[in-house]
């Protein structure tokens, strides 16, 4: 628990893409245009409307092209900083282990670059009077949103994670990609980085966490608009 605001924020951008096929052989994905603007635009959007000024983005597939494409920031009211995961192949988790050090211990807001979401999400969680480990989730998704494809998350009648993954069979939540994660989550990640290389997912190092008997929180933000972009199909969706 922190007594501070939160006011860095860490956006997911260095994946390659391969599952909107000829789209993303020249254009990163969080670049393809959503309503008039790159989709990464939603989540730093988001974060700037929580007071979150500090913004790392990782890069990894055509890093050039989304550094060249945002800048400084400064049109978005914010200050970027780009860190480059080589290994961006690899599992989503293995990108926040690179933000490490640019976290240097302070709590952070997690978003994904190929997610829409509403600006007051953000701002919904940071608002919160316990900074922890905390995982927005969705009991109620809209019908865009591709079950089959979808994190599931099991949650306790106190808000607390159960179990968490694309296979589970009980469940009463989406995960949907927005966190707030403190200095637990890197420690954590440093356990698993040793055993498992790139290949660590988000979902991998919560349930390390519930194993071992660390709580970790859920906000519900369920009836606010969030999309998650991985196929021409969600792409057609929020073109909508």
């Amino acid at each position: 628990m922190f007594d501070k605001k939160v006011n860095k924020g860490v956006i997911l951008a260095a994946g390659d893409g391969d599952r909107l096929g000829s789209l993303t052989a020249t254009c990163p994905k969080v670049l393809l245009i959503v309503n008039d603007k790159p989709l990464i635009s939603y989540p730093i959007e988001a974060l700037a409307a929580a007071g979150i000024s500090e913004i790392a983005i990782v890069v990894g597939y055509l890093a050039d092209t989304v550094t060249q494409a945002l800048g400084d920031g400064s049109s978005f009211g914010v200050r970027l900083q780009y860190i480059f995961n080589p290994d961006y192949l690899g599992g989503n988790a293995i990108s926040v282990h690179k933000a490490k050090d640019w976290a240097q211990g302070d709590p952070i807001v997690l978003c994904m670059g190929d997610h829409l979401i509403e600006p007051k999400l953000a701002k919904h969680l940071v608002d919160r009077l316990t900074l922890t480990e905390t995982l927005c989730i969705d009991y109620t998704p809209a019908k865009h949103i591709q079950l089959a494809e979808a994190t599931k998350v099991a949650v306790d009648s106190a808000g607390y994670i159960n179990h968490i993954g694309k296979d589970l069979v009980h469940w009463n939540a989406l995960d949907t990609g927005l966190f707030l994660l403190t200095h637990s989550f890197f420690r954590a990640l440093d356990e698993l980085v040793p055993k498992l290389g790139i290949d660590i997912e988000m979902s991998d190092v919560i349930r390390l966490l519930v194993r071992r008997g660390d709580r970790f929180r859920t906000c519900s933000v369920s009836g606010h608009f969030w999309a998650d972009v991985d196929t021409p199909e969600d792409l057609n969706a929020v073109r909508m």
